[in-house]
């Protein structure tokens, strides 16, 4: 059983479409370990998108990522990473099939409804950053 992170973006969250999101992964079979509401700071989104520091657009990425509260979600199952990004379908919401999460909800490269871990063990990083052990059930 693997886990997995997702953050319901700013503009999910602002859109009332967590709900729909969530009923997606459940859907597919996916379960809820731990959730909650947080707005994201400076400091945390400096350590998530540290891989993006240097590009033009990540000042961009921060005002949109602290704009508005977003919803981290520990989802777990079998081949959970997967799984997660193949509902959600590609980052740009414009490239996105429909039925897809992005596609069906999202907007563009960014406005893209979720974050979701691109590998098992960025998922277990990206969980560590986003939840304390004593927010996780055992």
């Amino acid at each position: 059983m693997e886990r997995t992170l997702i953050l319901c973006k700013p503009d999910c969250m602002e859109k009332n479409l967590a709900g729909e999101v969530l009923r997606r992964f459940e859907a597919a079979g996916l379960q809820l370990v731990a959730a909650k509401s947080m707005r994201l700071t400076p400091a945390i989104l400096a350590e998530h998108y540290s891989h993006l520091a240097d590009k033009p657009f990540f000042p961009e990425i921060v005002t949109f990522m602290s704009s508005h509260p977003v919803l981290a979600l520990i989802l777990k199952g079998d081949g959970a990473v997967t799984k997660v990004r193949e509902l959600l379908g590609p980052t740009d919401s414009r490239k996105a099939p429909p039925g897809s999460i992005r596609g069906d909800l999202g907007t563009d490269n960014m406005r893209n409804i979720a974050h979701a871990s691109d590998s098992v063990e960025n998922a277990e990083l990206e969980v560590k950053r986003f939840f304390k052990s004593d927010e996780i059930p055992a």
